[in-house]
């Protein structure tokens, strides 16, 4: 059996997305701290079993958001797809922090929305209940 362990993205500001991951998710920072050969922050946030690392280079000026260019990208991430058990409470929170769900669909195995971050990354919100 193989399990996914970490995703790593970069962002614009660390604390802050993982933060809102937090606040979203019920999730927790594991570890924090500067990223290998010290060329930026890195915060990995998630469950003890498995995180979304958040990443800054050491000029975050530098990290520009492309909203849905990564869809045309080779190698590009597409989405962050995260499991929760109440959909409705999940958007309610992603509403709370200003953004905005789309994209809703109910089809097996589940029902969905999406939402774009703050730095443009999608990600999709799907419950089996």
């Amino acid at each position: 059996m193989a399990q996914l362990e970490h995703v790593n993205v970069t962002v614009s500001d660390p604390k802050k997305t993982a933060k809102m991951l937090s606040d979203l998710f019920g999730w927790h920072t594991r570890w924090e701290g500067a990223a290998m050969g010290g060329a930026g922050y890195t915060l990995h946030v998630g469950t003890d079993d498995s995180y979304v690392a958040v990443y800054s280079g050491s000029d975050p000026a530098q990290t520009v958001p492309k909203q849905d260019a990564s869809y045309q990208t080779r190698g590009g991430l597409n989405h962050i797809g995260v499991v929760v058990d109440d959909l409705d409470a999940v958007e309610a929170k992603v509403r709370a922090h200003g953004f905005t769900p789309h994209s809703h669909a109910d089809y097996e195995p589940g029902r969905r929305f999406y939402f774009h971050d703050a730095d443009g990354i999608e990600i999709e919100v799907v419950s089996y209940a």
